[in-house]
């Protein structure tokens, strides 16, 4: 389990994150939301030992990951958004590199860069940026690590390719791997990201699984207009509008709609998302 508690870090006088507080569950894929700038990218880098915490503690199974142990960077692992091109056949840079984490398969490296349409035996500094993303992505999940870490994994891929990261990440991220995916492109994770974080500045306004979420707001797509709507949208076909549920029937969460809306009303989801049940 990953434990944050009251965690703060500021670049010179510029405070990103503070008193930050919140608990990882294993075997879930969380998707990390907020605005540019309000920290997803160094809450994943605290997280995987790159950056060390100003104030506060980060608990991953017992080990401060700023201490980077071998026994806890083989359980885990980190994708940035920018990846290298280095001068390196794909299926050699997973045989050098893979045997860093004990769990590492090369069976499933080329099966996902198949999955990918990807060649393992192209130079990683020829490939286009996509391509590269998707070796990058497929080495990732080849590591089958206990914790891994994806910054916009989705920036750069096709519509295809998107389909594809779907597709590979639904089939082969183990039951206990804990999944931690920043995204601004929510469209493209809505079906796998589950639970849903979303990051303000200085702040943790949700944490909820859809199931939670679906059970407090309630997304009406009939086009009535609500009195109560705390969020209305048009979309394709009609519109959108969200609002607390009083009827206690679930129904579909939309992302999109979920961010504006806990964005134009912080303090409200806050209070309806920590309320404790009776």
């Amino acid at each position: 389990m990953i434990s944050i508690e009251n965690i703060s870090f500021s670049y010179g006088k510029n405070t990103v994150l503070k008193d930050i507080t919140m608990q990882l569950e294993e075997g879930r894929i969380y998707g990390l939301l907020g605005e540019n700038g309000v920290g997803k990218t160094t809450l994943l880098t605290l997280l995987c030992g790159l950056k060390k915490v100003k104030a506060g503690k980060i608990d991953i199974d017992g080990y401060d990951p700023f201490e980077r142990k071998p026994s806890f960077l083989s359980m885990e692992y980190f994708l940035g958004d920018e990846v290298a091109a280095i001068p390196m056949k794909a299926s050699d840079y997973a045989r050098n590199y893979g045997r860093f984490w004990e769990k590492f398969d090369s069976g499933k490296f080329a099966e996902l860069m198949d999955i990918f349409e990807t060649d393992c035996s192209q130079k990683m500094n020829r490939m286009s940026f996509g391509q590269l993303k998707k070796t990058y992505i497929s080495f990732a999940l080849a590591c089958n690590c206990r914790y891994l870490f994806m910054d916009e994994p989705t920036n750069g891929l096709d519509i295809p390719s998107k389909s594809q990261f779907r597709k590979a990440v639904s089939r082969y991220t183990a039951d206990d791997t804990t999944l931690l995916i920043s995204t601004h492109q929510v469209r493209d994770l809505e079906n796998i990201i589950d639970p849903i974080i979303i990051l303000d500045r200085q702040d943790v306004l949700l944490n909820a699984g859809v199931s939670e979420i679906a059970e407090k707001l309630t997304f009406d797509y009939s086009g009535e207009r609500h009195a109560d709507a705390l969020y209305s949208e048009l979309i394709p076909g009609g519109s959108i509008q969200v609002y607390v549920n009083t009827s206690g029937e679930e129904s579909k969460v939309n992302i999109e709609a979920l961010f504006n809306t806990v964005h134009r009303h912080k303090e409200l989801i806050k209070g309806l998302f920590s309320r404790k049940e009776q």
